[in-house]
């Protein structure tokens, strides 16, 4: 039986996902099936760059949207939401409720990176 053990668990992004599979694919060559597989899938759907997900997340953080976890940001990346209900599908199941407004200050910031995707 393994001893490993988490140290620190969160959220990450697609395009970090995929930033971090380049980084591995030039220091091992080449990739496994699955992890190939993840990278095909993951440059069909990212059109942001990691520069742009930092800033995302900088200004949706700077909004002091109350409850909001660093999960529900990372899903607000990954999909670039163009309209509150699309929004709202990403709290979908999630016990923290975000009012109207604040999902609204949350699309101003999405929406002129969404015109990238």
């Amino acid at each position: 039986m393994s001893n490993e053990k988490v140290i620190q668990e969160r959220p990450i992004t697609m395009v970090e996902l995929a930033n971090d599979l380049a980084k591995l694919e030039k220091d091992q060559k080449e990739l496994n099936f699955r992890s190939n597989k993840a990278k095909t899938y993951l440059n069909h759907f990212t059109k942001i760059t990691i520069k742009d997900v930092k800033e995302i997340t900088k200004k949706i953080q700077a909004l002091e949207i109350p409850r909001l976890k660093d999960r529900q940001i990372v899903k607000v990346i990954d999909t670039l939401p163009k309209d509150i209900d699309d929004l709202r599908m990403v709290f979908v199941g999630e016990t923290t409720t975000v009012n109207e407004e604040n999902m609204k200050k949350i699309l101003d910031v999405v929406k002129e990176y969404a015109k990238k995707k």
